[in-house]
Order: C-alpha cells, then structure tokens, then sequence
C-alpha cells in the first residue's frame, strides 16, 4: 500500500477507492460542458475512467498519483468558465487516489460547471442534491471522516482554492449535507 501525507484529508485506501467511484459520478455528470467545447481532448474523460478503474481497485495509488494532473492541464484548453470547472471537476475525481478529499473538490467543480452553465444558483443546489442523493452509507462515512473544511491546512481543504467562494460554499454544504440520509 502506497502512503500518502499525513493529514486527515488523505482517507484509508479503501476509503479512498470508495469516494473515488462518487467523485467520478460528479465529474462525469458535467463532463459534457468540457467535450462541447473541446471534443477531441479526452483528458478529462481518461482522467474519471482512471478515477473509477482505482475505486473497482484495478489501478494502484502510486500509478494515479503521477497521473493526477493531467486533466487539470485540460482546463487551459477550454475558456468557457463552465468548461474550466468541469475539467477541473476530473482532475479533482483523479486525484483521490491520492488525497480522499480530492472528492469534494470533485463534487465542488461539478456544482460549479452545472451553476455556471446553467447561470444561476439553483443549479448549484440542484447538483448539489443529486451529489448527496447519490451517497452510499460507505461513501457518506468516509466523506464525513474529513475534516470540515479550512480547518486542517495539510491538504486541499485548507486555506486554499477550495475553502473560499463558490467552491468553499458548495462544499460546506455537502458536508453539511453528510449528516443528513439521502
């Protein structure tokens, strides 16, 4: 088994593999947004195939590890702010194999691509619904074992990107969604 930092925001492997098959859901769902835009780029679509190939566990940690970044470079492929988050969306899926809170990064760029394509925040909560509506009791355990967001720094739900604005907003309330049944 690979490790990883050493940081609450890492999650068990098997934990790990578990959110990875949710995260890929959420990337997968905005995807589209992407391929419009980009249709011959298929980064991000290789990037959720490699996301759920880890969670069936047919793909080790150290090999996604080095490939986590490859669909984030697909976002500056595409300028239409909608396309943007949604292959950031896949690259947040892929990086769970490394870090489980990759998950919600995930599910934030999704809910982001689906508000920004929609031009509205209903969208966002709508995507949002559906996000925890999809939730297994394993998946909802291992999400509800990260810390709530910004308060521990060691990872990608600290003081960065991910704990402010839009994407800050949406993930607290998926985690404040993670207490309630779907």
């Amino acid at each position: 088994m690979v490790s990883v930092v050493g940081s609450p925001q890492s999650l068990s492997e098997t934990d790990r593999r578990a959110v990875a098959l949710w995260a890929a859901d959420c990337a997968e769902r905005v995807l589209p947004l992407f391929e419009a835009e980009a249709p011959s780029d298929g980064r991000p679509a290789d990037a959720i195939d490699r996301a759920r190939a880890f969670g069936r566990g047919e793909l080790d940690a150290a090999s996604q590890i080095r490939q986590r970044f490859v669909a984030g470079r697909a976002a500056s492929a595409v300028v239409g702010p909608a396309a943007v988050a949604a292959a950031r969306s896949a690259a947040q899926a892929s990086g769970v194999a490394h870090m489980g809170a990759h998950a919600l990064g995930a599910a934030a760029y999704a809910a982001k691509a689906a508000g920004l394509a929609a031009g509205n925040d209903s969208a966002i909560d709508a995507e949002i619904r559906w996000q925890l509506s999809r939730l297994a009791e394993p998946v909802r355990a291992a999400l509800r074992r990260l810390p709530p967001i910004g308060e521990d720094s060691a990872g990608p739900l600290g003081s960065g990107l991910l704990a402010s604005g839009v994407l800050g907003s949406i993930i607290r309330k998926l985690q404040a969604g993670l207490t309630e049944r779907g």
